[in-house]
This record gives structure tokens, C-alpha cells and sequence, in this order.
């Protein structure tokens, strides 16, 4: 259900129409805007709900880019994880990684030392002051009969990269961008070997209609070739690759380690612990899938592959399907190389101009991942002519003061501006950085919107009343999975979407009938998107 009706686009001219609302099509548009050119962001679902949702959520600079030798790969990574951790410390944030290699193993310890120390080098960081403290604590705990050699290093997280497309989003919105989720390109139109505009479907409006354009960006991700296909512009070859990868999520073990964990998996693919929204994350998989990535599910293959992964580390843990809080699948866009391993394909992006092929004036982006967005987006929009200062990056506090301390000043301040408890405050600081105090003061004027969602969470009803009025959240969905994503929490339940749509359905007057259709559509995207497969169909991973 739409907070408020929106204008019809048809007929509508734009310098620049982007076609994709992940973490890369809203980087590109956002630097659009803020170079002050006329731009419009098309996303058939909502912004973020595809691949990058489905991500294993680390800001990182690719160790294991090193050993397919793409340097200016990584030292490019390692940027744009500084710049991340500079410009948004409450969304990105260190964290220790734990390199437990086996004695059987395929890798040298003496390489990856050397690997580490290069990796360290290159991103300019020091090797984690704990670094003996968390290695016996993960010794410890891995199987006493093998002799594991753990190495450590640091790389970030980015726990909700839902959350940070969000706020580029309104950067980019604040600047004229115009964005619009649930509309899709029916077709790119050419005429005279030039794009000329796409036609659309307002899914939202049940309208269809045409908008006039100089360029576009086809940064649709796994769907880029569709795009093309749709639009019959002929590439000589398909574009992507398409390489799902799957995650399953248990609770966080007995005794875990603070860090996370990077591994090696019994055919030597490397595999994730990672300690994430108060639960365990573990990835991810590497499957050829050329498939429609709105139908990527995990198999039963890869989820015992993952299980067996955690096995071979932990055997006294015993963690079983039954464990498995939920899962998820997405396909990487990866470049499509004929008749190669996914592991070998590489992690870097290409832009592709479509100019000999009819559609000059058309960019198609093929490859990328959550840390390098920001990069790819320059390199994307100086390819058309334009150049962009960027923002420099939120301060929390006084200057000098670090993080946490600056992170608690914020806190506090919230609290008193909002009257609301300070483990809401910081709750708001720690998803919404500069945006939270606009939701603070939307919670001082109603006590029903201080309420928290669910008795599980301190997030507030302000902040999906917020995310309906002002950052393009269109359903209960497109709120709790991903600009207040309580729905990815270990105590979210269906109880907690009926109670939390009865608060949120109350302020905005929703009726009892309305309350109900929009919680029962919330849980079916839930499922959806949360799958698992059937416990009777595991089965030894091939």
C-alpha cells in the first residue's frame, strides 16, 4: 500500500534514466543528481530486494583476489572499504576475520602470511591488536584432531547494505534525483542507432507509458541481458554469468568467537562464519545458475555443503537442519565466461557500451559487488562526462572524540529529542546515522509513535512510518525486510509482523481489513525471500 499517490511519469523527459535499484544503479544515480543532471531511477521491485539483499554483507578488499593475482582489484576494494568506514561508521563497521586453514588444505600457510601482509599493506591497516587473544580462542574450539594454523586480518561489515542504499538513495533524491520503485522497463527504445527513452509499467499504478532519455544505464544485474533482449539490442555474446550463491543462518553458537571465521571447505572453496544481527551467517556457495534470479532458491546440495562446512570446523556442535533459522539465494552478475569454474571468473566490473550494437548513448553494467558500488558509480558517470564532488561523510560528534564515544553523544541527544528510551536512541543511530533525528523528533509528538514494533525490538513505530512517507517504502515488506529490518532479526515471528502492522496500520488510519492484507502480504514475501528446502531432500552436496 502507497503512504501517497505518486505522479505519472509518461511523457516525461529525462537527461539520464537508470535502470536497477540495487546497491549499484542507486550509486550511479546518486552521483547523477548530484552533478546536477536530470535523472530518473527505475526498479521493477524494491530498491535493494535483489541482490544485494542477498549478499554475505562484508565491505571487503578480496583476499582471495590475491591469489588469482588481480592487485589493482583488491588495492581498489581496499578504497573503498576505507572510504565506507570513514563516511558511514554507523553502517560499516571492523571487523576481525579469523583465517583457519586445515592441514589438509590446498593453500600454503606460508603464502597466505605473505598475502596477509601484502593485504595489510595495501589497505593500510595494522594487523588486529587482538590478534593472539582471538586466535586461541578460536583454537580452542576447532577440532582437536587436526592441527589448524589461524591467521588474522581485518576487513568491515556492512550488516544491512539495505540500510545504506537507502540513504544514497535520499542523497540522491535531496539533490532532483526522481526514483521510482515497482516500475518496470518494458523495452530501451532506439531510433537512428541511438537510445531515444524505455517505455514502462507503473506496477503500483496500473499505468504503462514512454519517457524520453539522451542516456541510460542498464544496471539491472543478473537481469542486464533481458534488458537487452527485451529491447532487441544484440550483444555478440551474453554479458552475464550468472553464479548463485547461497547463506543459511543458525544462532549463534556456544562459545563462538568474537571474530569471524574464513575458511576452507572440503574442496578447498573458501566459506564464512560471520557473527551477524545477533545470529550466525554462513557462505556462500558457488553454483552455475542461469535461471530468472527472482526464482534463486538454496538447494538442498549447498545447504548441507554449508552444514558440512561448519561440521568440519565445530564437530562437538552438532548443528543440524533443524538449526537453520532461514536462508537465502542470489545470483552474482558476474561476467559470462565460457566453460570456467565460478571460482576463477573474476570479481571485477566492466561497463559495456552498447554503440555498436544499435543503442549508442547505453551502458550496460556487468559485474560488481557491495564494496566496490561507490567505484563502479564514478567510473559509470565519467564514461558519460561528468564529473562529481561527492559529500564528505557524516560526523557524529566534537571533533576528536572516536566511534563509540561519538556514537554515545549521538545516543544520548536522540533520546532527549525523541523521549524515547536510550536503547531506542541508539537503535536509531546505529541504522539511520543523520536521518535518525528526523525520526526522533516524529516520535516526540505522538506517544504511539515511540511504541516499540514488537516487544522483541527497540526499533520504533516512527521508523516505519518514516520509511512510508519518506524513503520510497511502498509495503510492510519493503519496511521490515529492508529500511527497518527487524524482520531479519532471531525473534521475528509472524506474531511479531500481526503486532507490528496493528501499530504501524494505527497511525496511518489503516482499517482492520487493511491491517491484515498487509501483514499476510509482508509474511509471504517473508517466506519468500527466507526459504529453506525441504529437510527430507538433503542430500551429500555434488
Amino acid at each position: 500500500m502507497l503512504a501517497t499517490p505518486r505522479a505519472s511519469l509518461a511523457g516525461e523527459q529525462f537527461e539520464i534514466v537508470v535502470i536497477g535499484g540495487g546497491i549499484n544503479g542507486v550509486a550511479i544515480a546518486r552521483l547523477c543528481a548530484l552533478a546536477g543532471r536530470q535523472t530518473l531511477l527505475l526498479e521493477r521491485h524494491d530498491f535493494a530486494a535483489g541482490t544485494t539483499s542477498r549478499s554475505t554483507r562484508i565491505i571487503h578488499g578480496g583476499l582471495r583476489y590475491l591469489e588469482y593475482g588481480e592487485l589493482s582489484l583488491v588495492r581498489e576494494s581496499l578504497q573503498d572499504r576505507a572510504r565506507l568506514l570513514r563516511d558511514r561508521p554507523y553502517l560499516v563497521r571492523p571487523l576481525n576475520f579469523l583465517l583457519a586453514l586445515p592441514p589438509d588444505g590446498r593453500r600454503s600457510v606460508l603464502e597466505i602470511r605473505l598475502g596477509l601482509w601484502l593485504y595489510r599493506k595495501l589497505g593500510g591497516t595494522p594487523r588486529p591488536l587482538r590478534a593472539h587473544q582471538l586466535a586461541a580462542q578460536l583454537e580452542r574450539l576447532l577440532d582437536s584432531g587436526q592441527r589448524w594454523s589461524v591467521l588474522c586480518y581485518e576487513d568491515a561489515q556492512c550488516e544491512f547494505p539495505e540500510r545504506l542504499v537507502a540513504e544514497w538513495l535520499l542523497e540522491g533524491v535531496s539533490a532532483g534525483l526522481m526514483a521510482r520503485n515497482y516500475t518496470e522497463v518494458l523495452a530501451v527504445e532506439t531510433a537512428s542507432g541511438r537510445v531515444t527513452g524505455v517505455r514502462f509499467r507503473d506496477l503500483l499504478a496500473a499505468e504503462e507509458g514512454r519517457i524520453s532519455a539522451v542516456s541510460v544505464i542498464n544496471a539491472t544485474g543478473p537481469w542486464a541481458d533481458s534488458v537487452c533482449h527485451d529491447s532487441g539490442i544484440r550483444t555478440p555474446a551474453p554479458m552475464i554469468g550468472g553464479v548463485r550463491g547461497s547463506h543459511i543462518v543458525l544462532p549463534l553458537l556456544p562459545g563462538a568467537p568474537e571474530g569471524a571465521i574464513y575458511t576452507e571447505a572440503a574442496d578447498a572453496r573458501p566459506v564464512f562464519l560471520i557473527p551477524w544481527n545477533q545470529q550466525l551467517l554462513v557462505g556462500t556457495t558457488e553454483v552455475a545458475d542461469s535461471s530468472d534470479a527472482r526464482c534463486a532458491r538454496p538447494s538442498s546440495q549447498e545447504v548441507t555443503y554449508l552444514l558440512d562446512a561448519v561440521h568440519r570446523l565445530f564437530p562437538r556442535w552438532k548443528v543440524g537442519i533443524g538449526d537453520i533459522r532461514f536462508a537465502w539465494a542470489g545470483i552474482r552478475p558476474l561476467p559470462f565466461v565460457p566453460s570456467s569454474a565460478p571460482s576463477s571468473i573474476t570479481r571485477r566490473h566492466f561497463l559495456h557500451d552498447h554503440a555498436d550494437e544499435g543503442a549508442a548513448g547505453m551502458t550496460s553494467v556487468i559485474g560488481g559487488k557491495l564494496t566496490t558500488a561507490a567505484s563502479l558509480a564514478r567510473q559509470c558517470v565519467a564514461g558519460i562526462g561528468i564529473v562529481v564532488n561527492e559529500p564528505q561523510g557524516w560526523s557524529l560528534g566534537p571533533d576528536g572524540q572516536g566511534f563509540p564515544a561519538a556514537m554515545t553523544h549521538w545516543s544520548q541527544k536522540l533520546s532527549e529529542l525523541g523521549n524515547i528510551s536510550p536503547i531506542s536512541a541508539r537503535a536509531l543511530a546505529q541504522w539511520h546515522g543523520p536521518g535518525s533525528k528526523t525520526i526522533a523528533q516524529l516520535a516526540a509528538g505522538d506517544e504511539s509513535m515511540r511504541l516499540p514494533l514488537c516487544p522483541h525490538t527497540p526499533h520504533l513505530v516512527a521508523e516505519a512510518v518514516h520509511a512510508m512517507r519518506s524513503e520510497f517504502a511502498a509495503t510492510l515488506a519493503d519496511v521490515f525486510l529492508r529500511r527497518v529490518p527487524v524482520g531479519l532479526g532471531p525473534c521475528w515471528s509472524g506474531e511479531c509482523t500481526r503486532v507490528a502492522s496493528q501499530r504501524v496500520g494505527a497511525v496511518l488510519g489503516w482499517t482492520e481489513s487493511e491491517v491484515s492484507r498487509n501483514a499476510e502480504a509482508c509474511e509471504a514475501e517473508r517466506a519468500e525471500f527466507l526459504s529453506l528446502p525441504d529437510p527430507r531432500s538433503l542430500s551429500p552436496f555434488q
